[in-house]
């Protein structure tokens, strides 16, 4: 039995879903103007987690996770740029794909784009207004937010409370506004600004009311899991609620799931402070793998500090675990296909006691720190029971239950063969040579080979440099 920590009704409760055997979860994915940050990582690395193990349990998880790619810093990157928002968008969609593949994040059963669902957002807006949750004004069109009675629910807001005590909330176009607490759902085209054709004149959507379609679009009116950030409670996912709900008179989801924030070396990441890192600059110190595993070292809903340190802590972690992994694998190499002995059986039924701890773990709203604990505990097991005398069934089973208790965790095992440095230097002069025919695509495409094997290179005036990460 699963239990989720449900921020709508602040207590844990018990996994039922809406439909038996599957998982209907839509995840808030980036804005994509530029490489994606490690706070933008944290959810994508829990909530690819809770997928995995769903599918362990034997769920079928239809995951849905959006792409953000019309916005107001996509615009101001794009003119900055000279280029069009297209083509940001489209670029850094590319880049965050890389840092997913190299966290080891699985692609979304459907990763959809906003841009390419604007008539179902002019329908659903059009639907509000008929329902008279929603009135056009000038071109824009805002929610009556005071319309909908339980607006409030998942932030645990009063409203006359935001009225008074928060001016911040008040945004632009007040005077337009029935209620200076209603949000935007359309606003109209600015002059070099992508806009679509509507019945309130060209313009295009805000951004709350994309992931209401796009989650109805492709997994219904009613969804089991909705997750992201803490800091999309409010407003994002409360008036999520009220678009979807005053739309479609459904419960809009079941479980709210949010992660806490990442903070670096104890202080809020931020730009102004110079600690703002992306996942790609972290890739050319470490492998992906070890921000994946030290993410996952903590609950999603604890607050997580990043440092240099505790990097370096987890790195060593992790290779404890390989390490461990890569000796079974010796040792199947040299071990004989013999009948296991009494004791090698009854040292099997203790491992399955790690396995069980793990999933109490996970099953108790996913708290991957204890279910790596577990994890510890059959490596500790497996470097003092295992050896080449063993039968070969045995340290096989004992190997299979480690990588698949990693392969919950998107932590990978297997080691991967090293590149050699000639190796290196022969698809780096191929690569030159692409280049100078032209051929782009080939050139990137070896780029790509060498970074996912931990090969970072860097084009100098002197010539390419290259250096393992």
């Amino acid at each position: 039995m699963i239990k989720i920590y449900n921020t709508e009704t602040k207590r844990k409760e018990e996994f039922v879903p809406i439909e038996e055997g599957k998982v209907r979860m839509y995840v808030c994915g980036p804005t994509v103007y530029n490489f994606i940050h490690i706070g933008n990582a944290r959810p994508m690395i829990v909530f690819d987690t809770v997928r995995r193990y769903f599918e362990y349990k034997g769920y079928d998880v239809n995951f849905v996770s959006n792409f953000t790619d019309v916005d107001d810093k996509i615009i101001k990157k794009a003119i900055e740029e000279g280029v069009s928002a297209d083509e940001i968008s489209q670029r850094y969609i590319a880049e965050c794909k890389k840092d997913m593949a190299g966290m080891n994040i699985k692609p979304a059963t459907t990763h959809p784009l906003a841009t390419q669902e604007i008539d179902g957002m002019i329908e659903m807006i059009s639907d509000l207004i008929e329902k008279g949750y929603a009135y056009p004004v000038n071109g824009t069109v805002y929610f009556r937010t005071r319309k909908f009675d339980s607006y409030g629910k998942l932030s645990h807001k009063n409203l006359d409370d935001l009225r008074a005590g928060n001016r911040t909330l008040l945004v632009s176009g007040e005077d337009e506004k029935e209620d200076p607490l209603d949000f935007v759902l359309w606003k109209p085209k600015k002059e070099g600004e992508p806009a679509w054709v509507s019945p309130w004149g060209e313009g295009r959507p805000g951004w709350h009311i994309e992931c209401s379609v796009m989650s109805k679009k492709y997994l219904g009116e009613q969804i089991d899991i909705h997750g992201g950030g803490e800091d999309l409670v409010f407003p994002h996912h409360e008036n999520e609620i009220a678009q979807s709900e005053a739309c479609c008179g459904k419960v809009f989801t079941r479980y709210w799931m949010h992660n806490a924030f990442l903070n670096i070396d104890n202080k809020k990441m931020s730009k102004s402070l110079g600690n703002f890192f992306t996942v790609r600059e972290i890739s050319e110190k470490y492998d992906l793998q070890i921000l994946r595993f030290f993410m996952l070292q903590a609950h999603y809903r604890s607050p997580l500090n990043f440092s240099a340190e505790l990097m370096e802590a987890s790195k060593n972690s992790l290779d404890r675990i390989v390490t461990a992994a890569e000796n079974l694998k010796h040792f199947i190499g040299n071990s004989a296909e013999k009948e296991m002995t009494a004791e090698e059986t009854a040292s099997l039924e203790e491992v399955k006691a790690f396995v069980q701890k793990f999933e109490e773990a996970m099953d108790d709203d996913f708290n991957t720190a204890d279910a790596i604990s577990a994890v510890f505990e059959l490596v500790k097991y497996a470097n003092t029971h295992a050896s080449a005398d063993n039968a070969k069934s045995y340290l096989e089973t004992l190997r299979k239950t480690l990588t698949d208790l990693c392969d919950i965790l998107g932590v990978i095992v297997e080691k991967e063969e090293e590149l050699l440095d000639a190796d290196i230097e022969n698809l780096i002069a191929e690569r030159q040579a692409a280049r100078k025919a032209k051929d782009f695509a080939r050139a990137d495409e070896i780029r790509n080979e060498l970074l996912e094997k931990g090969i970072i290179l860097k084009d100098t005036r002197e010539g390419v440099q290259w250096k393992r990460a």
